[in-house]
């Protein structure tokens, strides 16, 4: 299974930490490099949030290898048109390396501050529907595109230049009666949050079934999971790890260290301990299908942290 690293954004992401960020990533072996995307966190205070778009382009042209998109991109406030163009873009700059992950949206807080209808879940998710049909007709057909929905008009649309080959879309989700069957009609990726293992292998076999049911192969999209990893090499750098956990996640400020432990492994489903504790738990979703993990990084300046995981767990999945 491939290792890649999702960099949470919206934890203090400035241009000198992205650099530094990338560069690591690309140069201790990870798969790829995805960011969230969002205006600023759930709760306060707001702080340093770079633009998703922009920060990509500049990976793009200042890396050889990784992968990189969005993990994800919400339609709710992201134009789907203006989105599926700069994805093509990207993939054509950094040589076919783009993935376009699109979700629904979710955080209340950033559409409330800057005025964008989010809707609820039914709006949400009917939006996101449409969202990737729009995206992946024009990602995906060489002739102009007709559509007319509720959210979104096309007529005789055509993105050019088009790519070097057809941006994959990923997408997010693990609901049964929407995100699902999104994932069966739409995807070239499928991205799980996290969840137990038990329940990945099932939504896994649940895909197999809707793609056969809509005239694809079960290999026709890839298996990726988002995973929330804290690794640390013995006692002194767990101490150091989980200060720098309470230091970037609010919800765990003032924690004692069994406490922050706790609250990771029990409330946020957090893969916590030495490599050979994590290894084993990592694996077990490859086992379950998963071919790619996607590990979420809030300790946005700790580049030490990302050499432990390419050293003693990278090597071993």
């Amino acid at each position: 299974m491939e290792l890649s690293i999702t960099i949470e954004g919206m934890f203090g992401l400035t241009w000198p930490r992205w650099e530094v960020l990338t560069g690591a990533i690309e140069r201790l072996g990870f798969a790829g490099c995805y960011r969230s995307d969002h205006f600023t966190r759930g709760s306060p205070p707001d702080v340093d949030a770079l633009e998703m778009i922009v920060s990509l382009t500049h990976l793009a042209s200042h890396s050889k290898r990784v992968r990189m998109g969005p993990l994800v991109s919400p339609v709710s406030f992201r134009d789907p048109i203006m989105l599926a163009r700069q994805a093509m873009a990207i993939d054509d700059l950094s040589g076919g390396r783009m993935v376009l992950g699109v979700g629904a949206g979710w955080m209340v807080s950033e559409h409330e501050m800057f005025g964008y209808a989010l809707g609820d879940l039914k709006t949400r998710m009917d939006r996101l529907e449409e969202g990737l049909e729009v995206i992946t007709r024009l990602i995906r057909s060489p002739e102009p595109v007709t559509f007319e929905g509720r959210f979104y008009t096309l007529r005789e649309a055509h993105l050019l230049p088009r790519p070097a080959r057809p941006t994959p879309v990923m997408v997010g989700g693990k609901g049964p009666l929407r995100s699902m069957p999104m994932v069966a009609r739409f995807a070239d990726t499928w991205n799980c949050t996290p969840v137990p293992v038990a329940v990945y292998s099932e939504r896994s076999g649940l895909l197999d079934q809707l793609l056969v049911k809509q005239g694809r192969r079960p290999a026709d999209v890839k298996r990726t999971v988002m995973l929330h990893v804290h690794v640390w090499r013995d006692g002194a750098d767990r101490a150091r790890r989980l200060d720098l956990a309470r230091q970037n996640l609010p919800v765990l400020a003032g924690m004692s260290d069994e406490d922050t432990l706790s609250h990771l492994r029990d409330k946020m489903g957090a893969i916590v301990g030495t490599p050979d504790e994590v290894i084993p738990r990592i694996r077990a979703y490859a086992e379950a299908g998963a071919q790619e993990a996607m590990l979420q990084w809030f300790p946005l300046g700790d580049t030490e942290g990302l050499k432990t995981l390419a050293e003693a767990v990278l090597p071993f999945v």
